[in-house]
């Protein structure tokens, strides 16, 4: 299935899941389990852990379709705030008495931070994710990775540009005062 979803879908799998759709159920699973589970183990570092975090985040979604909002986003992102709301609360849980309160919030923050970057890459045009991943990972120059995707060097720096400038973003703290329910707290 792919990755991007029509806001349409995102509507139509909500009334579903509304209805009690067992079956849709499923397919939401099938859709984004890994970027659950994905998300989850990155703020953890627990397989065991992220295993009941997916587990508690669907449970969630079952009980309480109607918390999505798509004026608030897609549905992908709303069940990724949902996760990294249920994967932090679990980490400040299980941190909690194991050192001074400045370093459990130091933890959540990089844990935060590093769980927003592997959202924000997986979520990013392949185009972008490309360019990143070569000069990330091969370590190429702008001018190496037109070449590479046989695309101008002028549209390579475009889209590095603008896949770290996507990047930059998951250090930004999001605002407390303005989390909607279901929208990153957790329950």
């Amino acid at each position: 299935m792919p990755k991007d979803v029509s806001p349409r879908w995102d509507r139509r799998m909500q009334q579903r899941l509304a209805r009690g759709e067992a079956a849709a159920l499923g397919e939401l699973y099938d859709r984004f389990a890994s970027l659950v589970h994905s998300l989850a183990h990155r703020v953890l570092g627990d397989e065991k852990a992220a295993d009941r975090i997916t587990r508690e985040v669907f449970g969630y979604i079952w009980e309480n379709p109607d918390a999505y909002d798509p004026k608030q986003g897609s549905m992908r992102s709303w069940v990724a705030r949902i996760t990294q709301g249920q994967a932090v609360a679990r980490l400040r849980q299980a941190e909690l008495g194991r050192g001074s309160r400045e370093e459990l919030e130091q933890k959540v923050r990089s844990a935060n931070a590093a769980a927003r970057a592997d959202y924000i890459v997986t979520s990013m045009p392949a185009p972008l994710r490309a360019a990143l991943e070569l000069a990330y990972f091969k370590r190429r120059d702008y001018r190496q990775a037109a070449a590479d995707l046989q695309i101008s060097e002028d549209e390579a720096r475009r889209r590095l540009r603008l896949g770290l400038q996507l990047l930059s973003t998951a250090n930004a703290l999001p605002q407390e005062d303005s989390a909607q329910p279901g929208y990153g707290t957790s329950r």
